[in-house]
């Protein structure tokens, strides 16, 4: 029996003339298949003649594009969060000496504070707890303002403490008043006029930052303790104690 690829087909004469049948011919339309083809047909693998991407050699291909942003990018995430976490744990080991230091020194005995200070050698005490006796010279007080405290509005009053014998002046820090009281006047049982004994904390000058506006000593308007400022304004020496007791 023929292939079912294979259609057969008549020709004719013309419709003159009587119609005669012809034999047949067939067309095949298939070709012959190669036996080796044929029979590794159901799995290419298996054929010997086939070869996979594996066997062939690799080849470099250049794109001839550079890197961009993104792989900077990439790079600086995992640089600066180890740079910050290291940061952090130095800052957290400074801290925990800094309160340490200053703890240890707040539980010491109170030292009298000698009748000469070096200003240089206060960082090495500072919040060291000192003691001085003297005149509160209040004719000399400044008052540094504007100063919240608990919401409301007040001043820092700074008088300087006039030693006896040779020993120098110094400012110290007695507290804070509200603003109402800021004339002596109405508040003269602050005004001791007979010498005392200050006890407090020696620290070091304060710093200025850039928002903070000029002192005007000429007119008495301190808005930031400026240690050297102050200290050359009423002819003390520049050590700052903020009063405890």
């Amino acid at each position: 029996m023929k292939s079912s690829l294979c259609r057969a087909s008549f020709r004719t004469r013309p419709l003159s003339t009587r119609l005669i049948p012809i034999r047949p011919r067939l067309h095949c339309n298939h070709q012959p298949q190669n036996p080796v083809l044929r029979r590794y047909a159901h799995n290419p693998a298996d054929n010997p003649s086939f070869t996979s991407i594996i066997d062939n050699p690799p080849q470099i291909i250049k794109t001839g594009r550079r890197h961009g942003a993104g792989l900077i990018i990439l790079i600086l995430i995992p640089t600066t969060a180890f740079a910050l976490g290291t940061w952090q744990v130095f800052r957290l080991r400074w801290k925990t000496e800094l309160i340490t230091k200053f703890e240890d020194r707040i539980l010491k005995a109170p030292l009298p504070l000698p009748p000469q200070v070096d200003p240089s050698a206060i960082k090495d005490f500072d919040y060291r707890r000192v003691y001085a006796t003297g005149l509160l010279r209040h004719d000399q007080e400044m008052l540094i303002g504007p100063r919240i405290h608990d919401g409301k509005n007040g001043f820092l009053v700074v008088t300087p403490l006039e030693r006896e014998g040779n020993a120098s002046k110094v400012l110290v820090n007695r507290g804070w008043i509200p603003k109402k009281l800021a004339r002596q006047q109405d508040r003269k049982g602050g005004l001791i006029a007979q010498p005392v004994t200050v006890e407090g904390l020696l620290r070091e000058p304060w710093k200025k930052n850039m928002f903070t506006p000029d002192n005007h000593p000429e007119l008495g308007l301190f808005h930031f303790p400026d240690v050297q400022q102050m200290a050359k304004f009423s002819g003390s020496e520049p050590v700052w104690i903020e009063e405890t007791m």
